[in-house]
């Protein structure tokens, strides 16, 4: 199968837009330098103005993000760092954090594009994009206005705007009922994790494999690992799991010598287009 067929099935569709609000993610710019990368093209995103997505979605349908201990990884995490010359401060004590503002969100337009931490945004997944915590944080949103809330995962970096202090992901603004209106006043407060601070590792810590995918099908795992064993210097294979009575078959990288390896891993992959999930243990 070519490598463009698989890409194809595990890409997120493009979605064409149900209605049109205001723009609150920043800039090409300000995303790469939050990313500490290099300036993107500005034709990264195919459409200027953000918008909800085609398929909606129910606000008892969005749940709560799983919180846990994720390790706080460089990615993503470097500070100060400058944004449109204003300088921002990664918070190093943030698990008494509590603060209220005014909450936006962004939707299709960066739908499937990487987040600050090099993670996929899925419009449809209860996450946030925050100013100063670190990545990735969890906490809790409250909606002043109606009393709703919801538990997000903060995965990115804004919204850039002095008037703002967070961006939530479409689903996240649908549970707390101000999607249509497009900014609501909010108060967000840190969810401490026990054994998150024993896991700030300079690099990647113990962390020895690369998820690439998850498939139904076991000949689309298999032909993804007959595509990436020959650009790899780690071994490539293909593990199942039955997900209540379903068997998914996950294509993994790895183990990994140590985490310079698991690094170099990853850069090839970037490089060849493919899209790493998270580090495993």
């Amino acid at each position: 199968m070519q490598r463009s067929s698989l890409a194809a099935l595990v890409a997120i569709a493009g979605l064409v837009a149900a209605c049109t609000v205001e723009q609150t993610r920043s800039p090409d710019t300000s995303e790469a330098s939050a990313m500490g990368e290099k300036t993107p093209s500005l034709s990264r995103y195919t459409v200027e103005q953000d918008h909800a997505p085609i398929k909606g979605i129910v606000a008892q349908n969005v749940p709560d993000a799983e919180v846990r201990p994720d390790p706080i990884l460089p990615l993503g995490n470097g500070s100060p760092y400058v944004i449109d010359g204003l300088s921002y401060t990664v918070l190093k004590e943030y698990e008494n954090y509590s603060a209220q503002g005014i909450a936006s969100w962004y939707g299709a337009k960066f739908s499937g594009h990487r987040t600050s931490n090099g993670e996929l945004y899925d419009l449809y997944k209860p996450s946030a994009a925050h100013k100063s915590l670190p990545i990735p944080s969890f906490a809790r949103v409250t909606n002043l206005e109606n009393g709703k809330s919801i538990v997000v995962r903060v995965n990115d970096r804004g919204p850039f705007h002095e008037d703002r202090l967070i961006d939530l992901s479409y689903a996240a603004a649908v549970k707390l009922g101000y999607m249509e209106k497009g900014t609501a006043r909010v108060e967000v407060e840190v969810i401490p994790v026990p054994g998150v601070q024993d896991r700030r590792d300079p690099i990647y810590g113990d962390y020895r494999f690369l998820q690439m995918g998850a498939f139904g099908d076991e000949a689309l795992a298999a032909a993804l690992r007959a595509e990436l064993e020959p650009l790899l210097s780690a071994p490539v294979f293909v593990s199942p799991v039955d997900i209540g009575g379903r068997m998914l078959y996950r294509v993994r990288v790895g183990p990994v010598d140590d985490a310079r390896h698991l690094v170099a891993v990853q850069q090839i992959l970037d490089e060849r287009g493919y899209q790493p999930g998270q580090p495993l243990p």
